[in-house]
């Protein structure tokens, strides 16, 4: 049984000359991987996730409270949790050297990620 070669039927098909497979070189060759500019962006993805739970948590908590769902030592701890979340988001954005508008990913059509309240 003989093994046949799509990519070479297709290439002599259209015309073309003998079709070889690309030669793979190493990915380092391929890309300039710079592994401070790997960190800042896989530092700017997390805190990205990470500021868009933390302003839907913040959005979930005003709506219990303004329903009435909390006691007034919930509101309290909710309130010094997100607030000790958002000073440590500040202090890790900086450690990084990003701006909160870096975590606010552009998603072309649809808008922002984050709202820009």
């Amino acid at each position: 049984m003989t093994e046949r070669d799509e990519a070479a039927d297709l290439a002599a098909a259209l015309g073309e000359p003998r079709w070889e497979a690309p030669r793979v070189r190493p990915l380092d060759r391929r890309l300039a991987v710079d592994s401070d500019s790997v960190e800042r962006g896989l530092a700017s993805l997390v805190l990205t996730v990470i500021e868009l739970l933390r302003q839907l948590m913040e959005r979930q908590a005003l709506r219990r409270v303004d329903l009435g769902d909390l006691t007034e030592e919930q509101i309290e701890r909710v309130g010094a949790t997100l607030m000790a979340l958002e000073e440590q988001m500040t202090q890790l954005r900086e450690y990084f050297g990003l701006s909160p508008e870096d975590l606010n990913l552009d998603l072309g059509p649809l808008g922002p990620l984050l709202p820009t309240d």
